[in-house]
């Protein structure tokens, strides 16, 4: 009897000690995603209804997927680098893009969910400091009023009265990134950091048709390379704040054109102001009284967004970036 407690104590002291010796495997790094809908993928199925529009195959969710990291995902719909990542955003426009009664909670900052334990981060954000989408919103129209002719949109905002807030919101967005990328910095002194610019919209003017909502709607073909080059100025700026602040630059725009609003089939990784919704599922969004108001087809207003097939190509330059700061190796 005693030889058998012997034995039977041996044993289960040879399997602690197998257990404590063994190599146990090291923790997933933590990986925290800051940006606006474009690093959000909004529109993408599945995403959040809590007016975000976070979707699920958004490319922080497709990298930590690939590079077994543990994510923490505050991207949001109409992020501002002010109000949105450095301060609560109060404004949230979807999806979904009929709020619910009584509208949706504000959100917190989201550097707050940067903390010392944050091994990764990256942000994508910019477009909105500097009023992309009511930038497009007034080519549209001044598209429309011009009957498809010209330049309107260019002449206003190069030449005319819009150039002075427009340079002083690029001016605001630079002192903005360096504040964000700096408290980034003192929350998480041992992260890496990658700032994710923004893909092609608008690299050629070949294949879209004025009037077609499915694209760029009554934009003219002749404003089309000023809005290009409005994309490609804010790419350099996050480009130069990341050289500044010793972030890595993450570069979509270089390795999607080709891909853009214009493009056709399964070339078009952007979606155009009104179209059809990619991603898994069936989820839907009904869309808002003005959305019914477009003369097209298209289950959802998408105002120019990144598709499945675009949140992927992002999904692999991040998944690229972070491999290439020692993510994922042994």
């Amino acid at each position: 009897m005693m030889r058998l407690a012997l034995i039977t104590t041996a044993a289960t002291v040879a399997a602690v000690l197998t257990t404590a010796l063994a190599p146990q495997a090291p923790a997933p790094l933590s990986y925290v995603a800051l940006g606006d809908s474009y690093s959000a993928a909004s529109f993408v199925r599945p995403w959040s209804t809590d007016g975000c529009g976070r979707s699920g195959q958004d490319y922080p969710h497709q990298a930590a997927r690939r590079l077994q990291l543990e994510l923490t995902d505050v991207t949001c719909s109409a992020a501002e680098v002010r109000a949105g990542l450095l301060g609560p955003q109060v404004e949230l426009k979807g999806p979904p893009s009929v709020p619910p009664p009584g509208g949706w909670a504000a959100k917190p900052a989201q550097i707050t969910a940067v903390t010392a334990a944050a091994d990764l981060v990256t942000v994508g954000a910019g477009g909105n400091s500097v009023g992309f989408a009511e930038v497009v919103e007034t080519c549209v129209k001044r598209g429309l009023a011009s009957f498809g002719t010209g330049t309107p949109c260019t002449d206003h905002y190069a030449r005319g009265g819009g150039a002075a807030g427009l340079n002083a919101r690029f001016a605001a967005l630079e002192a903005d990134f360096a504040v964000l990328l700096k408290e980034i910095r003192t929350r998480a002194p041992r992260a890496r950091i990658a700032v994710v610019g923004y893909p092609a919209v608008v690299d050629q003017s070949a294949g879209c048709g004025w009037g077609s909502w499915h694209q760029l709607g009554t934009v003219t073909k002749g404003d089309m390379p000023w809005l290009d080059a409005l994309e490609r100025r804010l790419n350099d700026l996050l480009r130069e704040q990341a050289r500044r602040g010793s972030a890595v630059y993450v570069d979509t725009y270089s390795s999607s054109t080709g891909h853009g609003v214009c493009a056709s089939g399964e070339q078009r990784w952007m979606y155009g102001i009104k179209d059809s919704l990619t991603g898994p599922g069936e989820q839907s969004d009904p869309p808002s009284e003005l959305c019914r108001s477009i003369p097209a087809r298209g289950e959802a207003c998408t105002v120019l967004h990144p598709n499945l097939r675009g949140a992927t190509h992002q999904a692999d330059r991040v998944t690229e970036a972070l491999t290439a700061l020692g993510v994922g190796r042994p």
